[in-house]
Parts: C-alpha cells; sequence; structure tokens
C-alpha cells in the first residue's frame, strides 16, 4: 500500500512533507513546494502536531505509528536510530555494534542514508567517528540545526 495522505509543517529550516497510510507515517521530508489536492488522516495530523511540538521545543521523543518501506536490514538500521536520545549522536560504528554487527559500517551508513522519516527516526544524530559532521541528503546545515536544536554540543 503506498501512501496516500499528506499533510505540511512549515519549519524553521523547511517545508516538510509527512506522508502516511491506514498502518502509519510513511515518510518525512524536506519538500519545495506543497503538492496539489492532498488529504489528511488522523495519523498524519497526529504527526504533523508532534513535529511542531519537537521544534517548538516541548517535545523530545515521538509516539507515532510509523511503517517506513525498506529491506529488513533497513529497518533494523531504522530501529537502532531509534535508540538514539535527543540531544546525543553516535557514529556508524556505534549503530552497527549495537546491531551486533560491527562490520557493516557502511551499509549502516548505506540504509541510513535511506531514512525515508527524517527527524522521527533521527538519522541526523548519526555523525562520524571523529565527531564530524557527515552526510545529510537534507543538508549539512540543516543537521546541525537540528543538533543544536537538540542541545548537542
Amino acid at each position: 500500500m503506498r501512501a496516500n495522505f499528506f499533510e505540511y509543517h512549515n519549519s524553521p529550516i523547511g517545508l516538510l512533507e509527512i506522508s502516511g497510510t491506514p498502518h502509519g507515517i510513511r515518510s518525512l521530508h524536506f519538500v519545495e513546494r506543497r503538492r496539489n489536492g492532498y488529504t489528511s488522516n488522523e495519523l498524519v495530523d497526529q504527526a504533523v502536531r508532534q513535529i511542531e511540538e519537537y521544534f517548538d521545543g516541548t517535545r523530545r521523543g515521538f509516539d507515532m505509528a510509523i511503517d517506513p518501506q525498506g529491506t529488513e536490514f533497513q529497518k533494523a538500521v531504522w530501529r537502532q536510530l531509534l535508540e538514539i536520545p535527543y540531544g546525543r549522536t553516535a557514529s556508524y560504528g556505534d549503530v552497527a555494534r549495537a546491531m551486533g554487527n560491527p562490520k557493516a559500517v557502511r551499509a549502516v551508513g548505506g540504509a541510513n542514508s535511506r531514512n525515508p522519516i527524517a527527524i522521527v527516526v533521527p538519522c541526523h544524530r548519526v555523525i562520524g567517528s571523529d565527531g564530524s559532521m557527515t552526510g545529510y541528503g537534507s543538508g549539512i546545515w540543516r543537521k546541525e540545526w537540528l543538533l543544536k536544536h537538540e542541545g548537542w554540543k
């Protein structure tokens, strides 16, 4: 089942599109403009409220139904990302070790870059093992903004 419900949020760092199905949120990502003719549902509306609370500083964790689409390995990585606490970071190696597969650093990086649910599944909290800002599909400046917003460094 493909995502068929959409809503938008004007965040301080760009327009977010949140899409879902009756089962959960499928994607949350930055977009340049709104689609025409979109409709929302209760789950997507709940996600928008939680994202608003995150950006206004009153929410540190999310409790929404998510339904990301990917391989089993990607889903395992995304579940592990959910374990990285607000305001903290982990390296790709940390994530691979936590999954019990310390040699899977590159595969973890690939799965991290394909995360369809930004912010909620906090791929922005994954940094280089030397503490450097590594790739972020929506721009390193957004990654830095999100980490600063969460009180990192």
